[in-house]
């Protein structure tokens, strides 16, 4: 019998967890939050993070994290970005050898750059790790409106094995060996979630949103192509279709940061408000040092740094991008 732990408990984490319950009767959500184990175990619902679903009646919810990963056949993680090394390495210790590991985290880690499995791998030595990712609001999922994600690892057969346990009438999960470039398509599309906001709180039109889509796409493929990643991925779901879900979905948290940015307000006044994380903030810093290593062009990436730490006026950094040297559509 499977045996699923999920750590991480926000809307996403719980979404799995909820999903899974479906095809595993012994699913274990880690929570920090003690309200949000008291909801799950009473109510079958995290109010905090996931409110209006009821959850699964195999979901169960523990603040102790050693008990939630002991002896365990699957765990997944879906901590923050710029907290999962810290929930691995507090976890590792009662991880079993035969686990396999899912990385449901969207992101590159500040200090290091690394990817998110790649930082699993570091914490969990010798463990098979997969990715999963894809066009998804976690809201979305969870009331089952239909959705496909990618199942990503270098190991097909822990691919495959989590391709099934996540595979329901209303989520079809397929399987891909190109580990970073769906990490990265994850990861360097929230960036362009914040531009196409940022155009968006500016009332810039359709005709810009497109535009930001279109290059901000080329800019995550090139990059991801430097770093070891196929072009080809870039165009399926982890990229092109989870773009454009967070570009233009009213649910992004990504793009509703974007649009305050673009109607004026600071980043900190913006952050102050939220109880959850809009990892493009993070990564775009990431993706910056990325590109200045790789010596890549991102333009983009590159404006909504500027806006966002570096005090631009938002109208200027469009501007700017707009008079930038003509050029090529392709790379050549």
């Amino acid at each position: 019998m499977t045996r699923l732990a999920v750590i991480g408990a926000g809307a996403w984490g719980t979404t799995l967890a909820h999903v899974a319950a479906r095809r595993v009767a012994d699913v274990l959500l880690w929570a920090r939050e003690p309200d949000v184990v008291h909801n799950i175990n009473s109510a079958h619902e995290n109010r905090r993070f996931l409110s209006d679903v009821a959850l699964h009646q195999h979901v169960r919810a523990t603040n102790d994290i050693h008990d939630a990963v002991r002896e365990r056949d699957v765990i997944v993680y879906a901590a923050p970005s710029h907290v999962l090394r810290d929930v691995v390495r507090a976890s590792a210790t009662c991880v079993s050898a035969h686990a396999i590991i899912v990385v449901a985290t969207k992101g590159i880690e500040r200090q290091t750059l690394a990817l998110m499995t790649d930082v699993a791998a570091a914490e969990l030595s010798g463990r098979t790790v997969v990715a999963i990712s894809g066009p998804s609001f976690a809201a979305e999922v969870a009331r089952d409106q239909p959705t496909a994600l990618v199942a990503a690892s270098a190991d097909l057969a822990s691919a495959e094995a989590i391709q099934h346990v996540f595979s329901t009438t209303t989520l079809r999960v397929y399987t891909n060996d190109d580990v970073a470039g769906v990490e990265l398509g994850g990861a360097l599309k929230n960036i362009m979630a914040i531009a196409t906001g940022i155009a968006d709180g500016l009332e810039l039109g359709l005709n810009s949103r497109a535009a930001l889509i279109t290059r901000g796409l080329a800019e995550m493929t090139r990059l991801g192509v430097a770093l070891g990643a196929r072009a080809a991925t870039f165009a399926g779901l982890a990229g092109l279709g989870d773009l454009v879900l967070t570009c233009t979905g009213a649910l992004s948290r990504n793009r509703a940061l974007g649009v305050e940015i673009g109607r004026g307000r600071r980043l900190n006044d913006v952050l102050a408000e939220r109880e959850t994380v809009a990892e493009g903030v993070v990564t775009t810093e990431s993706a910056c040092d990325l590109a200045a290593r790789e010596s890549i062009e991102m333009p983009i990436v590159q404006s909504v740094a500027r806006v966002l730490f570096d005090g631009w006026d938002p109208r200027a950094a469009i501007t700017a991008l707009m008079s930038r040297d003509l050029r090529s559509e392709r790379d050549e």
